[in-house]
């Protein structure tokens, strides 16, 4: 400890180096999240759509992807799609495509149990009203899944976060290439380790403490 250049951990180090990462891994969690929720929403629709030509495919995707590591999706993606479209495909195109398509499955199977945690009879009374498959998902069960299963999304999308560094394999620059770009140019490559720890610690640390905030606010209103 002794050995550390604590002069490496200065405001130009923020301002050349980490800005432009945070923005880029801050942007990939957000677009990725929403595009997860949006493609995993409708893979558990279809799982639960009790048609096999529906569900069959949808299955498999949600467990092909949750047995694949996403480091290897993303070197995959990133590697063999310019192949078969005969034109390169750029690290942050590809790492966004990559993580939509990954997360989706995830949040899939927590959409899947947020829908399955409403009770039956509210599906039946809306089928008394009425109202079509289409509509009783989308003004009856799909809003009270969104906020029985927010706590859980909310935690995935952290999750997502700290996944965002996997994208320094390919050459994006996100958060964690600011770190490792910095080291190098510093020539300090074990403080800016430390200080890649602690800064993905914090983020992520102030995110869980607010989701259990919220994830307690939900159970006192209920």
């Amino acid at each position: 400890m002794l050995n550390l250049d604590w002069d490496f951990f200065s405001w130009q180090l923020v301002t050349d180096y980490l800005l432009k990462g945070l923005a880029f891994s801050l942007q990939l969690t957000v677009v990725a999240m929403l595009g997860g929720i949006f493609f995993g929403t409708l893979l558990a629709l279809m799982r639960l759509s009790g048609r096999k030509w529906l569900e069959w495919p949808a299955t498999f995707y949600v467990n092909a992807m949750r047995a694949i590591p996403l480091v290897m999706v993303i070197l995959w993606f990133f590697l063999l799609m310019p192949y078969l479209l005969g034109r390169p495909i750029g690290a942050e195109a590809s790492a966004v495509i990559t993580f939509i398509a990954f997360e989706a499955a995830y949040y899939a199977e927590i959409m899947r149990a947020g829908i399955q945690s409403i009770p039956r009879g509210q599906i039946f009374a809306g089928q008394a009203l009425g109202l079509t498959y289409a509509q009783n998902m989308r003004l009856v069960i799909l809003p009270q899944a969104f906020r029985n299963m927010l706590p859980v999304l909310l935690t995935q999308t952290i999750i997502l976060f700290q996944d965002t560094s996997l994208v320094y394999a390919i050459g994006a620059y996100d958060l964690f290439k600011g770190f490792n770009v910095a080291g190098r140019n510093f020539g300090r490559p074990i403080e800016s380790t430390l200080l890649a720890v602690v800064v993905y610690f914090l983020i992520s640390f102030s995110l869980s403490t607010l989701v259990k905030r919220l994830q307690a606010r939900i159970a006192i209103i209920r």
